[in-house]
């Protein structure tokens, strides 16, 4: 315990969700809370800002609810009461020349109904043929951790893969699936191919029965009700005010000193601290003293903190090379370094709902009447790498989201708020491009695939570098490595995006482990 204060110091390197979070889970532990944030502000990728007087998300803008992590914690800091719910999360898949229904019977683009993806349009009548033969293959054998595309691509063939299920890898990584493991980004349905011959029959396993279709359907119809739907409602959630509110609730909840624009330089055991030059090994019980020492600010300015354990909750980069300082932690910071990340940039661009045309020239046939992008009935839809495009995804955050079509100043004419995610790994050149150029692109796109007229009554750009770690071939593999690694460090712990998943509850999830970690520690428990 640090002699000079009654509690323990615990110090959280790292402002974002999984930061904020960890410290709200030590505010009821006899403990002191430093939050220490190098940026300007708190949240991370979590941030909102209004676009023509409405508030929109600028990062994340939903979570879901089948992981209770995230929603669980909403509820702690009390925001359950502002929970929505979509309007509808159907999504569509624009190519070949249209916009086409996303499949419902699919797991992150792998389809179990071929039938429907035959009739979806969203692969050429041999692409389904192709997909089809997965019925009849043998088994596919393989020896470790693979590529999704090879895999999903040895059972369903090429298209499958680049039309369906690149674009939803690239929605959640902004990777692509022949680099991204299938064990780390599709754990699940990994398992589940194991016990399957047919991976279309594996997906099926995971998925809940198909709803009974009564009377005949027109094209593009079928299975038509709320995708992303469970028994009980939809598996999405957001706030009404946006998941950016959320990094500034869970500080003033958690009771910690929470300081910004300050940069953790170094870390390394503090004099005394096992580990230290001339201390006793890793394995001894926790000292009197303090057991770790922070160098943070400039170096012109430089402050040194004492804490009895240490959180990091930051990006695999900066976690290397703080941990290059500690003594034995080598094997982290080597698979820290394996971890690579993408940039991707969101452009949120605001419409008159007139601008929008009843008829949609890149509608699949069958698709909803209705008034601007509603009748579409689709939440947005996502653009395959293949097709050449800029923006991969589009979310018409409007029709998801009905509180922010309300939200339309009154006496003036409903809006229809856009947003455009441009970006995959290995396209930082696009991202290079001017604010206005970007705003450009993404309209113009939009145009083609919607037939919107004019420009946009309003724009926002936010650039996001380096923001998705990349869950490449091996990543379970390195995310062992440093857990395994960090154990040996007395009063350490890490936890974010890097390691079981990029949402907000797998964050959250991580740091209620990292919590866990550091107070077992801090009572006793390495005795």
């Amino acid at each position: 315990m640090n002699p000079s204060t009654a509690r323990p110091h615990v110090v959280i390197v790292g402002g974002g969700i999984a930061g904020l979070a960890a410290a709200f889970f030590l505010r009821d532990e006899p403990v002191r809370v430093t939050v220490l944030e190098g940026s300007p502000r708190l949240g991370g990728k979590l941030s909102v800002s209004e676009v023509a007087g409405v508030p929109v998300d600028e990062g994340a803008e939903a979570l879901l609810v089948t992981r209770p992590e995230g929603t669980g914690l909403i509820a702690e800091v009390g925001l359950a009461g502002d929970r929505v719910a979509p309007g509808t999360t159907s999504s569509a898949i624009w190519t070949l020349g249209a916009l086409r229904p996303l499949p419902r019977r699919q797991f992150m683009g792998v389809p179990s109904d071929l039938a429907e993806l035959a009739r979806s349009g969203v692969v050429s009548g041999a692409g389904a043929a192709r997909a089809s033969q997965d019925l009849e293959l043998p088994p596919t054998t393989r020896d470790g951790d693979v590529p999704v595309a090879a895999f999903v691509g040895a059972r369903f063939g090429a298209e499958v893969v680049d039309r369906l299920v690149d674009p939803l890898l690239g929605g959640v990584y902004a990777g692509r699936s022949s680099d991204l493991s299938f064990d780390a980004t599709m754990p699940a349905l990994a398992a589940a191919s194991r016990r399957y011959r047919s991976l279309a029959e594996a997906t099926g396993s995971l998925l809940p029965p198909p709803s009974p279709v009564t009377g005949p359907v027109a094209a593009g119809e079928q299975d038509r009700g709320p995708a992303g739907s469970r028994p009980g409602g939809s598996v999405f959630t957001t706030l009404s005010g946006g998941l950016g509110q959320l990094p500034a609730v869970l500080a003033k909840a958690s009771g910690a000193e929470v300081r910004t624009a300050v940069m953790t330089r170094a870390l390394s055991p503090a004099p005394g601290a096992p580990g230290a030059p001339g201390a006793p090994g890793a394995s001894a019980a926790p000292a009197a003293g303090p057991g770790w020492r922070l160098t943070v600010g400039s170096a012109a300015a430089e402050e040194l903190i004492d804490a009895d354990a240490v959180i990091l909750a930051v990006p695999a980069r900066p976690a290397a090379r703080l941990l290059a300082g500690v003594p034995g932690a080598s094997a982290a910071v080597t698979a820290f370094g394996e971890i690579s990340y993408a940039s991707m940039a969101i452009v949120t661009l605001a419409y008159p709902r007139s601008a929008f045309p009843g008829a949609f020239p890149g509608a699949f046939p069958g698709a909803f009447s209705g008034s601007g992008l509603a009748a579409l009935g689709w939440s947005g839809y996502l653009v395959p790498a293949v097709d050449g495009r800029a923006v991969k995804a589009v979310t018409f955050s409007s029709v998801k989201w009905p509180h922010l079509a309300e939200a339309t100043v009154s006496g003036v004419e409903p809006l229809e708020i856009v947003r455009c995610s441009v970006g995959r790994i290995g396209e930082e050149a696009l991202l290079q491009r001017a604010d206005e150029d970007l705003t450009a692109l993404a309209a113009a796109e939009l145009a083609a695939a919607t037939g919107v007229h004019g420009a946009p009554v309003a724009h926002r750009i936010t650039r996001w570098g380096g923001a998705l770690p990349q869950y490449t071939v091996g990543h379970l593999d390195r995310v062992a490595r440093i857990r395994a690694a960090v154990a040996t460090q007395p009063g350490l712990a890490v936890c974010g995006a890097a390691y079981e998943g990029v949402g907000i509850p797998a964050c959250v999830a991580t740091a209620r482990a990292a919590v866990s970690q550091v107070m077992e520690f801090l009572r006793g428990g390495r005795q």
